[in-house]
């Protein structure tokens, strides 16, 4: 158990995903019907990323009205503000709420408002990293990120590449983060989560700031010391990544590997609900089983702060918050 002086510590969550975070209560009142947690819930017992993947449809149909996607947006940024949670990065893929009625401008919006909405009750100061997704088209996603860029220091504040990484390698995704960049658009990259080390090289040496999960970089010397040059920040969610057999053994989970190299290592919750996890929890966890101590929670919550794609004047508060 945390001890009371990390339980009240300002927190940050650099990977969250908005449709794996709904809340249950709020999932069945958008759904009209009542919903139980191992609906939504990967568990200990989950087999691999894909069978993870497929506890996303579920909040994904409450994502589906401007209502939806406001209310769902409102309730997940109120329910963070429960644990302490200063800053968030909520990230989600605008195409998957398109359809007949709602075009991608209206979801981005729609999500904008709900948060707004939400930071004017908690205080809970929040960014939108927007997805690509990697079963889509290359024209799918550009076209996304071209909408996407007008709300670009107005509640959006990076891209992603997310989905399935074993059957879609970032080599073939180059071209559209080059196109990023020269938008101006920073970007994290879901690399590294299902064994391929090349796809974290590929995504950093694209340009990305950060690497999602990142796990493939264990016992690859040349890889972390990239990671480390360049001070790319790596965004680990330790129970996500026992649930989706990111590794082999709980034992091998490479946190302290990574932080004993030098690299800026945040500590975060992926999917609240499906994950059935909170910042606090994966504090818990990692100061359980891998002698996390204290003066190192500290750590990875600068860490955080500086790895953020957050403004000046947010930085400036949290560090301050941080140093209380």
């Amino acid at each position: 158990m945390l001890n009371n002086e990390i339980l009240q510590l300002p927190k940050i969550d650099l990977h969250c995903h908005l449709d794996g975070s709904l809340p249950l209560k709020s999932i069945c009142e958008l759904l009209k019907r009542d919903v139980k947690a191992h609906q939504l819930q990967a568990g200990e017992h989950c087999g691999n990323l894909a069978e993870y993947l497929e506890k996303f449809e579920l909040p994904l149909s409450c994502m589906q009205t401007k209502e939806g996607i406001k209310k769902a947006s409102r309730d997940f940024l109120l329910e963070t503000a429960k644990e302490q949670i200063r800053y968030i990065e909520v990230r989600f893929a605008p195409l998957l709420s398109v359809n007949e009625t709602l075009n991608c401008r209206d979801v981005i919006e729609a999500a904008l408002t709900g948060l707004k909405e939400a930071k004017a009750a908690c205080g809970v100061h929040y960014n939108v990293i927007v997805c690509a997704m990697r079963h889509h088209t290359q024209k799918q996603n550009l076209e996304m990120l071209k909408i996407s860029r007008e709300f670009l220091g107005c509640g959006v504040c990076a891209a992603d590449l997310a989905g399935n990484e074993a059957a879609f390698p970032m080599k073939h995704y180059t071209e559209l983060f080059e196109q990023a960049k020269r938008w101006g658009m920073p970007f994290t990259i879901h690399a590294g989560e299902c064994g391929s080390v090349e796809n974290v090289i590929t995504a950093v040496e694209c340009g990305a700031a950060r690497i999602g999960h990142g796990i493939a970089l264990r016992g690859n010397r040349e890889a972390i010391g990239l990671c480390r040059e360049r001070g790319i920040g790596i965004e680990m969610c330790p129970i996500s990544n026992m649930q989706t057999k990111a590794i082999d053994d709980k034992t091998n989970y490479p946190i302290r590997e990574f932080m004993n190299a030098g690299l800026c290592v945040t500590i975060n919750t992926d999917n609240r609900t499906v994950s059935n996890t909170t910042i606090t929890k994966e504090l818990e966890f990692i100061q359980r089983n891998y002698g996390i101590q204290d003066d190192e929670i500290r750590l990875l919550m600068r860490n955080a702060v500086s790895a953020a794609f957050a403004e000046d004047s947010v930085k400036e508060e949290l560090w301050k918050e941080l140093q209380r």
